[in-house]
């Protein structure tokens, strides 16, 4: 069993967006793997609040995420961005995304360490409930948010966005704690009819609390202003669309107001 460190902060500064909001770039311990972290919220906010660790895209861990854990803190919550890879490492090809991510995906044990070192680390912020945990992912990270679902891990809520469906394993009857919610590109090549019908059937089997939406004309990687950019010099189907992106950020608000307010499947 790998364990952490306790947390090194390298920097702290005041986010411009919001004079109470502050960032910190921490450094934590999964074994003898240092990995690279970001933690934001707002510091005039008194007393403890949820708090929501966000799973990078298969880029790895890089501003994309951080601009998602601001939003968060934007709204009340702590969010750490977390490094699934190790030292911060980013690709910037998507051969090398791919090889870093299917490391992970490839191996549940390691995933698991990974997401079980950057939640420790998480709630043990003087600002966060620790009785109060969600994740989000994007891409690879919501595969990865939903992975820790199936295997019953203690949420209140998980959110993938225009992630992978397929699983590590499957979903076993009343395992899964966590509401989930999907949001998916309805025009996404990566995720298939038989993929998105598979993944219903598996929650409806385990007996989930789910919601999957699927948005009209949105392709791979809908929330990420950059996804244009990045599919025109990869020659991916990525692109950004802003009305998904505002409707499942707000679909997402939703979630935690219900789920932070009512018991779980427990």
């Amino acid at each position: 069993m790998c364990r952490t460190i306790p947390i090194v902060l390298l920097l702290l500064f005041s986010l411009p967006s919001q004079a109470g909001l502050v960032g910190e770039e921490v450094s934590y311990q999964d074994g003898d793997t240092v990995l690279k972290g970001y933690i934001a919220y707002d510091a005039a906010k008194e007393g403890r609040r949820p708090g929501i660790l966000v799973v990078h895209e298969w880029w790895g861990h890089n501003d994309y995420a951080r601009k998602r854990a601001e939003r968060l803190a934007a709204l009340g919550y702590t969010a750490l961005a977390v490094d699934m890879y190790g030292g911060g490492k980013t690709a910037e090809h998507p051969d090398d995304a791919g090889k870093f991510a299917g490391a992970i995906r490839q191996d549940l044990p390691l995933m698991q360490s990974r997401f079980n070192a950057a939640r420790e680390l998480l709630n043990r912020h003087p600002t966060v409930d620790p009785e109060a945990n969600a994740a989000i992912g994007y891409c690879f990270g919501g595969g990865v948010v939903l992975d820790m679902a199936r295997q019953g891990y203690d949420l209140d809520a998980v959110v993938s966005f225009h992630g992978s469906l397929g699983g590590s394993s499957r979903a076993e009857a009343g395992k899964v704690r966590a509401r989930i919610l999907v949001a998916n590109g309805a025009d996404d090549p990566f995720v298939s009819a038989e993929q998105i019908a598979g993944f219903k059937a598996e929650m409806d089997a385990a007996g989930a609390d789910y919601t999957f939406i699927n948005y009209p004309g949105a392709r791979h990687s809908f929330t990420n202003p950059d996804a244009d950019r990045f599919g025109e010099r990869f020659g991916l189907p990525l692109a950004y669309d802003a009305a998904a992106d505002a409707d499942s950020w707000q679909a997402m608000q939703e979630l935690f107001e219900a789920s932070f307010a009512k018991p779980r499947n427990d």
